[in-house]
């Protein structure tokens, strides 16, 4: 495997060649690093839902380099998408369209929609450009694990992947600016459905209805599937408890005197805990840094991670759907680890 330490030109033609040739490469986005493959190659993309370990009918994205591209692999391209596509492209926003007859199915888990993004990472950008000469497309989920928390950086991806022959190739970017995952909205039922946002992510409802003029709906039971979704996801390996700054405070003296380690990712003050790291009190810092703080917690030995729970207003919207996931099936932990008997 090559890991390279900067991404200069050489190491995107190599990579564009290890991708034309099958393997899988990783990039850096702007949002995360992803887990790149020919997406029209389906040899190609099963080696991606291998490597992840990823359940055959959750969707990838498809990343491209321009907004030409949706006439290639979408159909029935509805005008919205267009003005979409030119306000917030390149840049963190998936869209899920009909998907163009000549696209195979492994892209989408067998529906008949895709997910379609164009990234502004330069790096993500020039990878895009060099593959198939600008005229490909590169199915990518995030470089981790499946249900795991997305890399940031390149020393992420190696982590997770070091020793995955499948991988041809890490591409260094730095650290992704956004932190978390695109955006997703659902343009595949317009008709019927209005527009649908199944993610959220940097690009907000409200940014979307600024644009298209109707605010996105909340996701119904018939909704495509889309990357990201599950109950369960974005989630270390220590457990994850959300709780306001009074209750982690009680949580942290209950489980010290019980004799747990106990990690905290807090934008407020706590007490003194085994490890801490405190983020950004805005949406965009907290972001940009919080799957970083996840990964570094859970390489402390702690048993448990408590989360400042941030604020619930739409602003905060993207974060708390991160922070939600990662801490599913968590309830109660606290009582358990700290021996409290249930309550009748």
């Amino acid at each position: 495997m090559v890991f390279a330490q900067e991404a200069g030109q050489a190491d995107i033609g190599a990579a564009a060649r290890a991708l034309e040739a099958g393997a899988l490469v990783a990039f850096p986005t702007e949002t995360v690093y992803g887990l790149g493959a020919d997406a029209e190659n389906p040899a190609a993309v099963a080696a991606i839902y291998t490597a992840k370990g990823r359940p055959q009918d959750h969707p990838v994205i498809v990343h491209v380099a321009s907004a030409a591209a949706l006439d290639h692999w979408t159909t029935d391209i509805p005008e919205e998408a267009r003005l979409l596509a030119a306000a917030f492209w390149p840049g963190p926003l998936t869209m899920i369209l009909k998907r163009a007859p000549q696209i195979p199915d492994a892209v989408s888990g067998g529906q008949d929609t895709v997910g379609i993004r164009c990234p502004s990472h330069p790096v993500a950008l020039r990878l895009l450009q060099a593959f198939k000469g600008g005229q490909g497309g590169l199915a990518a989920p995030s470089a981790n694990k499946f249900g795991h928390v997305s890399p940031t950086t390149a020393a992420h991806v190696r982590a997770e992947f070091g020793d995955e022959p499948l991988l041809a190739a890490v591409l260094e970017g730095g650290q992704s600016e956004v932190g978390i995952e695109s955006t997703i909205v659902d343009l595949s039922r317009l008709a019927t459905h209005g527009p649908v946002l199944l993610r959220p992510g940097h690009v907000s409802a409200g940014q979307i209805a600024d644009v298209i003029g109707r605010l996105p709906a909340q996701p119904d039971v018939a909704a495509p599937r889309a990357s990201g979704t599950l109950e369960s996801h974005y989630a270390p390996r220590t457990p994850v408890a959300l709780l306001d700054g009074i209750e982690l405070a009680h949580a942290v003296q209950r489980l010290h005197a019980s004799g747990h380690r106990v990690a905290v990712i807090h934008y407020g003050a706590v007490p003194v805990v085994h490890a801490a790291t405190q983020l950004p009190f805005d949406p965009a810092g907290y972001a940009h840094g919080l799957y970083a703080a996840l990964r570094s917690m859970d390489e402390t030995g702690a048993s448990l991670i408590l989360v400042e729970a941030p604020p619930q207003d739409d602003a905060w919207l993207g974060v708390n759907d991160r922070l939600r996931r990662a801490a599913h099936g968590s309830s109660g932990i606290v009582e358990r680890l700290a021996g409290a008997t249930s309550q009748p």
